[in-house]
């Protein structure tokens, strides 16, 4: 077997010590210049495509079979074939990267935990991606955004088994939770990456049902960047006892500040297109649109601001049941 460097790897790491032992987001980027014999084979290679690169682990200690995981003495030795040791006997490097631009012969790619200098020996692209992939930074950004917002909501209860659903806009894409997916446990694999216009799902599970709820606000409101659907149990419970949850009768300055940037709309079916027609038309002037019979949707700059005006009405309304005399039996 004879193998043939088709390039080498500009790293900002060194050394051994220098160089992490995975490839992590706040890695920084690393440049794979390519031979000139080899440029036909960069042909069709493209900004935010992702690759598998394999390298050349040149200072891998060919005789070592076996180890401790990550060099942690603490945890127990394996055989190398059940590690990513770069001591192995053949010290190949396996690299999912995904580019960031291309410039004549050099290839930006992130992240690649290699050091300066490793011979670069094959490129393949990664089929499983579709052309797209999680782990360029944007979409890497909004995933943990999800994952994250979709754990601090269970927590505070505004989420309850697989209802609801959390998306944000990248680009012409947006990136939102998969069909019953559990959002207080959710992982990568649970959500959907999809053209906005189109509707085409370029990777993921089938989308929420609520999609063109999603949908109809990013085509309304440009100042939305990300959209969260819960069904708050407080502002559910007042809208059931006032018809719809009448937060600026509380005498709080609260009260009045977040219930002006509220607003409903009639109980149309979950999924239609006319309840996302209607979430679509209210979001233009509102910020947070009660969706009788439903649950609560808002909008934001992000997520971040989104959950905080969630958590803003909910309080509110559990604040107005608790000084609400509630209805008799009968009335």
């Amino acid at each position: 077997m004879n193998l043939n460097p088709v390039g080498i790897v500009h790293s900002p790491f060194t050394s051994r010590a220098q160089c992490p032992k995975q490839a992590g987001d706040n890695d920084p980027e690393t440049i794979l210049e390519i031979a000139d014999t080899y440029l036909p084979a960069m042909s069709k290679l493209q900004a935010g495509q992702q690759i598998i690169v394999l390298t050349w682990l040149h200072q891998g200690n060919r005789s070592v079979l076996s180890c401790h995981p990550r060099g942690d003495e603490d945890r127990p030795v394996r055989g190398v074939f059940a590690t990513r040791s770069p001591d192995r006997p053949n010290p190949i490097g396996h690299h999912a990267v995904t580019i960031t631009k291309i410039e004549d012969n050099k290839i930006y790619v992130h992240p690649m935990e290699v050091i300066d200098g490793t011979p670069v020996i094959d490129i393949k692209s990664d089929f499983r991606t579709k052309g797209a992939s999680l782990h360029d930074h944007a979409l890497s950004d909004a995933s943990r955004e999800i994952l994250h917002t979709g754990r601090d909501a269970w927590t505070r209860g505004l989420f309850n088994g697989m209802n609801g659903n959390i998306s944000v806009q990248i680009d012409t894409r947006i990136l939102i939770t998969g069909t019953g997916s559990a959002k207080g446990h959710l992982r990568t694999s649970d959500l959907t990456l999809m053209e906005r216009t189109t509707q085409k799902v370029i990777q993921g599970p089938p989308p929420s049902s609520e999609t063109p709820v999603h949908l109809a606000i990013y085509a309304r409101q440009p100042a939305a960047h990300a959209v969260l659907h819960t069904h708050c149990p407080h502002l559910l419970a007042l809208s059931l006892q006032t018809d719809t949850p009448m937060l600026a009768e509380l005498p709080l300055f609260e009260g009045r500040v977040f219930a002006a940037k509220l607003t409903h709309v009639p109980a149309f079916k979950p999924g239609t297109p006319e309840l996302g027609a209607a979430v679509g038309e209210a979001s233009a002037t509102h910020q947070c649109i009660f969706m009788e019979n439903h649950g609560l949707v808002v909008w934001g700059k992000d997520l971040v601001q989104a959950l905080a005006l969630t958590e803003e009405l909910e309080s509110l309304a559990h604040i107005q049941l608790m000084r609400k005399p509630r209805r008799s039996e009968g009335k």
